[in-house]
């Protein structure tokens, strides 16, 4: 069991979570779900919340409750401890005993997390998404607030952001990583996601400022937004003497990941033979 814990975002609260590679399955921190699910003002009271739940599964003859790992977690306060953890199938179960109305935007954020980890996206990069899709949300919702219309109008948009960024519109950008009809973002890089993310963010934050009302006063501020991310892009790659955006897609990126691990894991057990 792996005891390297990552933060994972649902809504604006963090989830403790830790990926098994032997496994191959996330285990979460029940009390920050617990937390999350009961819409508790602070940790304290998430973990009075499972305590007790816990106690009632017990006394009910769950084996739930019997099952369950854990792990050594970062708390608060920056010391490590062992903390109540459960894979997607149990963490299910516990989500049924928890009357909430974020139960089911919750199942809905663990499906896409333990999608995007069976096809071997790496936990910092299912992070990334996972940000972006919240990022992509409060945008859209504030350009229905500000008179854009959805569907044509949200793609038009979506087009000067990207533009304004990447240098190139989204059916561009897509032909460039040699996609169809698969998703964009799901075939970003980390860092292309990143500044996506804050290409989108900016857009929202300005139009909430500048109170843009229609298409057309919408699609100056989109490009503001985009404008934003596209020097970021610039100064990063003035640094690094590389291009963010490069032709790699999902295809290519996690078969690197692949040939990376089967690398290291070579490179592992010769350091065992050696040490024999």
């Amino acid at each position: 069991m792996t005891e390297n814990d990552k933060l994972q975002m649902f809504e604006d609260r963090p989830i403790r979570t830790a990926w098994d590679e032997t496994q191959e399955e996330w285990y979460f921190s029940i009390v920050d779900v617990v937390t999350v699910l009961t819409e508790s003002g602070d940790y304290n009271t998430g973990r009075k919340y499972w305590n007790k739940l816990k106690q009632r599964l017990k006394a009910e003859g769950s084996e739930l409750v019997t099952n369950c790992h854990q792990l050594k977690m970062k708390a608060t306060d920056g010391k490590r401890r062992l903390t109540d953890v459960a894979n997607t199938e149990q963490l299910l179960r516990i989500i049924q005993s928890v009357p909430s109305k974020k139960a089911e935007p919750f199942k809905m954020w663990l499906a896409m997390v333990d999608t995007y980890a069976q096809k071997g996206y790496s936990p910092e990069w299912i992070n990334q998404r996972l940000q972006t899709i919240r990022a992509r949300k409060e945008l859209t919702d504030a350009w229905k607030v500000h008179g854009v219309k959805e569907g044509q109008e949200y793609a038009i948009l979506t087009d000067e952001v990207t533009k304004a960024w990447s240098g190139m519109n989204t059916r561009q950008y897509k032909n460039f990583k040699g996609l169809k009809k698969e998703n964009l973002r799901d075939n970003m890089s980390t860092l292309e996601l990143a500044l996506n993310m804050l290409a989108e963010a900016t857009t929202t934050e300005l139009t909430n400022a500048q109170n843009p009302q229609g298409l057309e006063e919408n699609r100056v501020v989109a490009k503001q937004g985009g404008a934003v991310a596209g020097n970021a892009r610039k100064e990063i790659e003035s640094k690094t003497g590389r291009p963010v955006v490069t032709a790699e897609n999902a295809s290519t990126m996690l078969l690197g990941q692949t040939v990376a691990g089967m690398i290291e894991s070579v490179a592992t057990e010769k350091d065992d033979e050696k040490s024999e």
